[in-house]
């Protein structure tokens, strides 16, 4: 069973949500009575196949274990090595995995603090869909809007949304692969990375695209915590 590949869950967990409008980091505001990060990671706790689940925080962060108290235990880590972006705080958590025994082969599966909406079926799709795969995948939405390019509040063109794909997490990747993957960004290419499915097509590879779900949006703007509140209520 050793040679088995394990599968870990990883959360980075350092930014501070500037367009939330929350007054704290987007991730510790509460949502349905609960830290957004917490209905998160209870989402990620109930799927039986990831082995762990490492929180990767800001190295000045006081407030995750004020905000998720009952984090804890073998198949939950925490690690203060967040970075000033995102690929910076992923890298830093594949660090720590590999400090913990992870290997190449394992699968890591990268999923956004602010997505509290996930559920643990829809990272069970992800993991059937990505195990055999030779390079792993993502969850992501066929667009189905129409879609613009504007500038000034104008709109500039229509653009053609076929075959275009809204990007969602969690995202499932080797752990060397995707330390690879992002070793080859640095300064101002690192911003540019926003996900690690566009660090992987960097070198040239295609991840595989997995139905995922309208709910599993990213909370980002003031409206979207209210509305994320009404959902898990009604869950």
């Amino acid at each position: 069973m050793e040679d088995v590949p394990r599968r870990y869950a990883l959360v980075p967990c350092a930014g501070v949500g500037a367009r939330a409008g929350t007054g704290v980091p987007k991730q510790y505001a509460l949502v349905a009575g609960c830290a957004v990060v917490a209905h998160t990671l209870a989402a990620l706790a109930a799927v039986p196949r990831i082995a762990a689940t490492l929180v990767v925080l800001a190295p000045d962060d006081e407030a995750f274990e004020r905000a998720v108290p009952g984090f804890g235990g073998a198949r939950a880590w925490v690690a203060r090595r967040g970075g000033a972006t995102r690929a910076a705080s992923v890298a830093g958590g594949l660090a720590v995995l590999r400090e913990r025994g992870a290997r190449d082969d394992d699968w890591v599966l990268v999923h956004d603090a602010a997505r509290c909406l996930l559920r643990p079926a829809w990272v069970e799709r992800l993991i059937d869909a990505c195990d055999d795969d030779a390079v792993g995948g993502l969850l992501a939405l066929p667009l189905a809007d129409t879609l613009k390019a504007g500038r000034d509040g104008r709109v500039t063109a229509t653009l053609d949304r076929g075959g275009k794909w809204l990007a969602q997490t969690p995202q499932m990747f080797r752990l060397g692969l995707l330390q690879r993957a992002l070793a080859r960004t640095g300064g101002q290419a690192e911003a540019a990375i926003t996900d690690e499915s566009s660090a992987v097509e960097a070198l040239g590879l295609a991840p595989r695209l997995v139905p995922g779900e309208i709910e599993n949006f990213k909370l980002t703007w003031p409206a979207d915590f209210a509305f994320a509140a009404r959902l898990l209520e009604k869950a």
